[in-house]
């Protein structure tokens, strides 16, 4: 306590004496006032002096920057979450945020507004920021490819991407004779147009597509793989065809772009054949986080600046560089993983919501003022749909995948997002493509992209409805949340079913939410998930199917899956506390690993639903049947499974009633299995509390629910199993 107060003492006299010190120094430099220059002063009061000052810091070039990306951040931020929760991708929202900022719809409700937060002089900044982001993304999507893909898949792929190319190219070249003439003749020269007009028919949004075949669990499955490879393949052959178009558009003529492209052959070449075989050596000492210091992640970006700075001074546009620094970073995944986690947050989150606004504010939908240029739009979304569409299903038609496959990949295909307006842009900056046709081109890119999901479920419920079920197999499904739980569920299953449960299809499903994960790490997650279930499985000697997905909304996925499959049991996974919910008349509220969503998930399905409430159980300890009346009739066929496996040690635990059909059913079974089973009679819930703690009961959904009303009891009682007969639900 004394040396705190000689410290403050010391802390006190030293302001004093310096602060007089810095006074007398300052008085003293009065003497040179005359050496002052002229300056110009604001008369005033204070208070008017300090409003003055707000409003030169208001309207300072850094200041006006640091706004527009608060603004462009939350609208972002709320139009994404918004048209996830409609079921569309993220990115769609993005987009719609920016238009929704630029002058379609604040500039034209709010132009006072739209003025004050973007003033012309101020979008240059907004402009090279987003430039950059693009630089960061392109580089974040080279590294996203994986070639052992593409090799896999080669001749399939080449086929249905090209095709997903040469149609719509020769389409929107072909469009552009009804479109140039009138709209874009004092613009610019025919070739450059069409050639335009022909890539942005072209395009494939490859992250869009990546995460939504994500988010449906295709992956791992053939149909997945070959749409990745042909996207893959479609993105890095697009992007050396929009390099050629562009080297021809600012050459003026083909023969003065040769040039150009001779440079970007050579590029090409030194990429390929020098940087990417050292890099991969390097890659191999740097393949994981531990040792990717500052310095090597300095080098890598360095790369990428050199390679987007040779593309762009050789006319072919920054971002062309930056995709091929991307494509020839070290093949290892852990690396690809690490440098990928360092960028891609930054590039998403911040600077592309940046790229968004400043499209937006370029996109004046107002512009489509006349019959004539609706028609122009429709016309090329028309063109856009049928080339991409009709393009890549046919193809894979061709090369033997079923009708169904190929109309799915058709439709994933055309998805185009964000990489359209990535090409749009390039073009508006080079004046080859007037601002009326941009803004078509946008709605085409937003167009194409929403009706990807739709379209989606459509092809599904179609064939649905016309696929013969083959299998006799029954399906019993559960989902869990850590990965050890996978296991114990998959024992429950056992227990129940024993090796009946060979013949079974058994579907372990885990979903991971936000969809915002990158494919990369969904991928290591999901791995890591099914670890231990599948080890499980195996020691069983059993066989079964995973689902994976990545998702916004656990419970209507859950739903979705359930009801598609139709299976005869669906095992959940809750936490050992829970409670009655009071605003559901008779319901639980079961606090899980799924964040209290099991109630809603059982409201929502028919088919026989248990719930595993685990508090220690030990596998083959002894099981109790607790049967409340013949309402619970509905567990025996359970028992008698169980029963007739001889393990684990069964007890039947009976209320003791006077219902006279219970009793009737449930003497010859107990003489039955005499040998095997004990009895014991309860009249209240107390009395299953004295079961073995690292036992279980076993009861039925309404049993529970009576037996809830005493919480304190419930807290005491060893593992549940809480199991619901099927039920009819509302459509």
């Amino acid at each position: 306590m004394q040396r705190t107060k000689k410290n403050y003492l010391i802390y006190l006299m030293m302001l004093l004496l310096f602060g007089v010190l810095i006074y007398v120094a300052i008085e003293e430099g009065d003497r040179f006032l005359h050496h002052a220059a002229a300056q110009t002063t604001v008369s005033g009061s204070p208070f008017d002096l300090f409003l003055h000052f707000l409003r030169d810091n208001l309207h300072h070039p850094l200041t006006v920057l640091l706004i527009q990306i608060i603004a462009v951040l939350l609208t972002v931020r709320l139009f994404g979450f918004l048209f996830k929760h409609i079921g569309q991708p993220g990115v769609i929202g993005e987009i719609v945020a920016g238009i929704v900022l630029g002058p379609s719809v604040l500039g034209y409700f709010f132009p006072g507004a739209f003025q004050a937060l973007f003033p012309a002089d101020s979008l240059t900044n907004l402009e090279l920021l987003s430039q950059v982001g693009l630089v960061l993304f392109m580089f974040v999507i080279g590294m996203e490819l994986d070639f052992s893909v593409l090799k896999n898949k080669i001749n399939e792929t080449l086929v249905i991407s090209h095709a997903g190319i040469l149609v719509p190219f020769f389409l929107g070249i072909l469009a552009s004779y009804w479109i140039y003439e009138e709209y874009a003749a004092s613009h610019t020269a025919f070739l450059p147009f069409a050639l335009f007009i022909g890539i942005s028919m072209s395009i494939t949004a490859f992250p869009v597509l990546a995460r939504i075949i994500q988010e449906r669990n295709m992956t791992k499955t053939p149909l997945g793989t070959l749409t990745i490879a042909s996207a893959a393949n479609d993105d890095v052959t697009a992007w050396c065809l929009l390099a050629v178009v562009i080297a021809i558009a600012k050459a003026g003529t083909f023969a003065s772009a040769l040039y150009s492209i001779g440079l970007t052959a050579l590029y090409i070449i030194i990429m390929f054949m020098v940087v990417r075989p050292i890099l991969k050596k390097v890659g191999e000492v740097y393949a994981n986080q531990e040792v990717i210091n500052k310095t090597f992640v300095a080098m890598i970006l360095l790369i990428l600046i050199v390679s987007s700075t040779i593309t762009e001074v050789i006319g072919i546009h920054a971002l062309f560089g930056a995709f091929m620094a991307g494509v020839v970073m070290p093949p290892s995944m852990g690396f690809r993983k690490v440098m990928m986690e360092k960028v891609e947050d930054i590039a998403l989150v911040f600077f592309l919501p940046l790229f968004f606004a400043f499209t937006g504010l370029r996109t004046e939908i107002g512009l489509i003022n006349s019959p004539e240029l609706w028609g122009v739009c429709l016309l090329l979304v028309t063109v856009a749909v049928a080339g991409k569409f009709g393009g890549c299903a046919v193809a894979a038609r061709l090369v033997g995948e079923s009708w169904k496959d190929s109309l799915t990949i058709g439709t994933l295909m055309n998805t185009r997002g964000l990489m359209e307006l990535v090409a749009l842009n390039i073009g508006y900056e080079m004046g080859v493509l007037p601002p009326s046709i941009f803004v078509i081109l946008v709605i085409m890119a937003l167009v194409t992209t929403f009706m990807t999901t739709p379209l989606l479920h459509l092809v599904e419920r179609f064939y649905a409805r016309r696929e013969v079920r083959s299998s006799s197999k029954h399906k019993l499904i559960f989902f869990f949340g850590r990965p050890e739980s996978g296991g114990s569920l998959l024992s429950i299953y056992y227990m129940l079913f024993g090796r009946m449960l060979k013949s079974e299809q058994v579907i372990a499903a885990h979903y991971t939410l936000g969809t915002d994960l990158n494919p990369l790490n969904a991928e290591q997650y999901e791995t890591e998930s099914f670890a231990q279930v599948n080890e499980r499985a195996e020691e069983l000697g059993l066989k079964i199917d995973t689902r994976y997905r990545v998702t916004d909304k656990l419970v209507q996925e859950m739903v979705r899956l359930v009801r598609k499959e139709r299976p005869t049991m669906l095992l959940l996974g809750a936490g050992s506390k829970y409670k009655a919910d009071p605003a559901v008349p008779g319901g639980i509220l079961w606090l899980s690993l799924f964040r209290d969503k099991i109630d809603e998930v059982m409201e929502q399905v028919k088919c026989p639903v248990a719930v595993f409430v685990n508090r220690g159980y030990r596998e083959g300890a002894s099981v109790s049947f607790v049967l409340g009346g013949s309402i619970d009739f509905f567990l025996l066929p359970y028992l008698e499974m169980m029963l007739a496996e001889g393990t684990p040690p069964i007890r039947l635990c009976l209320f003791d009633t006077e219902d006279e059909e219970f009793s009737g059913r449930m003497a010859p079974l107990i003489e039955r299995y005499k040998h095997l089973v004990s009895v014991c009679r309860f009249r209240q819930a107390e009395d299953l509390a004295s079961a073995d703690k690292e036992g279980m009961l076993v009861m039925s959904h309404l049993s529970y629910t009576k037996l809830s009303e005493d919480e304190e009891m419930l807290h005491r009682m060893p593992s549940l199993l809480v199991i619901r007969r099927n039920k009819e639900i509302k459509a």
